[in-house]
Formats: C-alpha cells, sequence, structure tokens
C-alpha cells in the first residue's frame, strides 16, 4: 500500500491530507507537525482585538484526522530527509518511507538582526503561542513600538491599538506598504492609524536596540530614542527551506517548484509558504506566496497532482487584511503596471486598476468598510484571470457593472 507523508502541519499540510482522502485516494497518509496543537489557520492571530484570549481555529476537529485515517504527529520535527532512500528520520527516532512527500514547512517570522529569540520583550508573531504571550502584554498603560509598516505590523498596531495600548510604528522606508500596495491605499491605511492614535515613523532607521528589565530601548539614526514595554518584530518571514536544502533540493526564494509544484526531487513535492513556482499569467515569473488562500489552493493541487494528475497552477494572486474597520484586498502583481484607474465607491471605498503597456488588466487594489470592495475584486480577479484588456472609463465608472465587462 502506497504510503504518502506531509511534513508541515499548517493550512497547506492539513488540508492537503483531507484533499487526497477528497480524491479518494485509499494508501496511509501521515501528517507531521512541530506544534503541539492541532494544525489551526494563521491569519486570525494578528487580528485578536478582543478582551479574550486568542482560541486556536482548528482547521478540523482532532477526531477527524483518525475518521479519516490520517495519522496526525504533533510536536515531531523531521530531521533528515534522504531522497536517494525516500526516507525521513523524525525527532522521536522513528524512520518513515514514502511513496510520495509533500513539503509543507511553511515560514519563519523574520527576527531582529543579533536579538535574541528567547527575548520577552522582543517579540514576533507566527505561532498561535506567540499570539497568546502578546494578547496577555496589549493593554491600556502599555507603550508597544512595532517595527515593520508591513501588513502584518500594521495589523499588529491595529490589534494593540484596539486593546488600547499606546502604539508607535517605525518603518525603514518612506511610507507603509511599499512591496506590493499602491500609495493611495497606504495613505488611506496611514490615516486610518492616525486617526486611531497611532504615531507611524516612516524613513527611520534603528541604529541599536536595548533591552532592560522593565523596557526595551530603540536608538534611531538620527538620534531619537523611543522607550517602550514591548517591541513587535513584523518585518516579513523567512521561508522554511533547511530541510529540503540539506537533502539537495534546488531553492531559489523558497523550495523551487515547476508549475505541478514538483520539486527537483522525483516523488517530492512543495507548496505553501515556503515554495517558489513560475506563474504563467505573468510570464513564467517566479513567486512565493504568503498568504491564506495560495496555501489552500496549493494543498488541493498538490494532491491531485500526488496522485499523476497533471494540473498546473493558474490561479490569481489574492492578498487581504483587515485592520479596524477597513479591509484591504489585492488580486494580482501590479509590478509591470503602468497606467492605473480609479474607481470610486461608497462610503471612502475605492479601487485602484492597475494596467501594461498593452492595456491588460494586471492587478486590482481596494479598500474600504467592511465588505465594500469584496464583489467588485473578485470580478477584477475574473478579468485578471482571462488577460482582458478592459475599456479605461468603463472601469472608472462605478455605473458600468464590472460583470458586463467579464461578458464582455
Amino acid at each position: 500500500m502506497a504510503h504518502f507523508v506531509i511534513i508541515g502541519a499548517g493550512e497547506c499540510g492539513a488540508r492537503a491530507a483531507f484533499a487526497l482522502r477528497e480524491k479518494g485516494f485509499g494508501g496511509d497518509i501521515t501528517l507531521i507537525g512541530t506544534e503541539p496543537l492541532a494544525p489551526y489557520e494563521r491569519p486570525p492571530l494578528s487580528k485578536a482585538g478582543t478582551d479574550q484570549a486568542p482560541e486556536p481555529k482548528f482547521i478540523a476537529t482532532l477526531e477527524r484526522y483518525p475518521e479519516q485515517s490520517i495519522d496526525l504527529k504533533l510536536g515531531t520535527t523531521v530531521i533528515a530527509l534522504d531522497p536517494a532512500t525516500k526516507t525521513v528520520k523524525l525527532s522521536d527516532e522513528q524512520t518513515l518511507t514514502y511513496d510520495k512527500l509533500l513539503l509543507a514547512t511553511g515560514a519563519a517570522a523574520r527576527g531582529f538582526p543579533g536579538v535574541d529569540s528567547t527575548s520577552l520583550r522582543i517579540r514576533v508573531l507566527r505561532t498561535h503561542a506567540d499570539a497568546v504571550a502578546l494578547h496577555a502584554a496589549l493593554h491600556p498603560g502599555r507603550h508597544i513600538a512595532v517595527v515593520g509598516g508591513g501588513f502584518i505590523g500594521l495589523e499588529l498596531a491595529a490589534t494593540a491599538r484596539i486593546r488600547g495600548a499606546d502604539v508607535t510604528v517605525i518603518e525603514g522606508l518612506p511610507r507603509v506598504l511599499k512591496r506590493g500596495v499602491p500609495e493611495e491605499i497606504a495613505e488611506a491605511i496611514t490615516e486610518r492609524h492616525r486617526q486611531e492614535g497611532v504615531d507611524i515613523r516612516c524613513g527611520q532607521t534603528i541604529e541599536a536596540l536595548q533591552e532592560e528589565t522593565d523596557k526595551v530601548v530603540v536608538r534611531l539614526a538620527g538620534g531619537e530614542v523611543i522607550s517602550a514595554d514591548l517591541l513587535l518584530v513584523g518585518i516579513g518571514a523567512l521561508p522554511n527551506v533547511a530541510l529540503a536544502a540539506e537533502a539537495g533540493l534546488a531553492i531559489d526564494n523558497g523550495i523551487a517548484v515547476n508549475e505541478r509544484l514538483e520539486t527537483s526531487h522525483t516523488d517530492i513535492f512543495a507548496a505553501g509558504d515556503c515554495c517558489s513556482f513560475p506563474l504563467s499569467l505573468y510570464g513564467g515569473r517566479r513567486v512565493r506566496l504568503e498568504s491564506w488562500r495560495n496555501a489552500q489552493e496549493q494543498a488541493n493541487l498538490a494532491a491531485a497532482n500526488m496522485l499523476g494528475e497533471s494540473a498546473e497552477m493558474s490561479a490569481v494572486p489574492w492578498f487581504w487584511s483587515d485592520q479596524y474597520d477597513f479591509t484591504l484586498q489585492i488580486a494580482g502583481l501590479a509590478d509591470d503596471a503602468v497606467t492605473h484607474v480609479r474607481r470610486d465607491l461608497d462610503d471612502e471605498a475605492f479601487i485602484l486598476f492597475h494596467l501594461g503597456a498593452d492595456g491588460r488588466l494586471l492587478a486590482a487594489s481596494g479598500i474600504g468598510r467592511g465588505n465594500a470592495i469584496a464583489r467588485d475584486i473578485r470580478l477584477a480577479e475574473m478579468l485578471i484571470a482571462t488577460r482582458a484588456h478592459p475599456d479605461h472609463a468603463a472601469l472608472a465608472a462605478s455605473s458600468v457593472k464590472l460583470k458586463s465587462l467579464l461578458a464582455a
């Protein structure tokens, strides 16, 4: 009987295990995770702005794994992978032999250079345990400094402010959300944070950090000193590739896979935050996506191809972020856009459409309260997938339904 092993019990790994069963695989499945908790969703971790301690949002109950004959090994690390013998060695000294292997090892929060990962006052957010520790520290009367004005840094800033803490955001680039988010949307997010009392400092370089008994002292390059009770580091994530690299798999901003999520070694696949792949929709450009939806889509794709299908990655990249009452959504990749068309919606919501030199719609970025932009971003995503060349005036006119452009 065939044995499929999945290393990484996060969103991608867990959903891939269930997808294998849904697609009719009758062999053995082993799902291995380093954390003691059953697989859970990570996006809620940075958004726990209530007085209640964060509870993990489990992907499935513990009972479902044995019900689906999935051998879930928690609190277990894979310490070696040998593609030649098709074996993995576990931290509990077990050795497993696989027929097909999926690497869904995710990513790790990037720490601040030179800071001990065990620091109690300089923290990152990646796990549920991190979220619980941060929640306990966020309350009125505390001053929280956040390093990084990207998605995670700003979500943490919003959460801390909702919980009543004073917040200072320190960003080295000239504005927040510099990578991948248009300036108009970044300005709207910045203004929303400032309305809530967040002190945002852009273009600031940290010269030194000093952790003291009851505070963290941040010295900026210009000489200013910021004292905080806690420093949250939100400067991105690094793909977990050590196991793959030691096994000789190709690495390129993550574990390098092809359109079918196959690695450079036969019968080994990779999916989710840990892998980079060519995206045909953007000329074969190799990308690595850290997003909830991508983890789900690649879980299903990996399961299909582990079972012998030849399905290729074709989904439009999609990202989202909730901050206060604002939701930001981005569909597609706007890097090569030369024209930007704005569509204003109700209640200050708006969408920016990003088009290439040939008029093709490459991406759409939107911001608004609640679900104000959700439907139009979804329709824009469909237009992007069809490689549409929509009329600029029609995109700008809120009276013109995007659905009509799709039909055309």
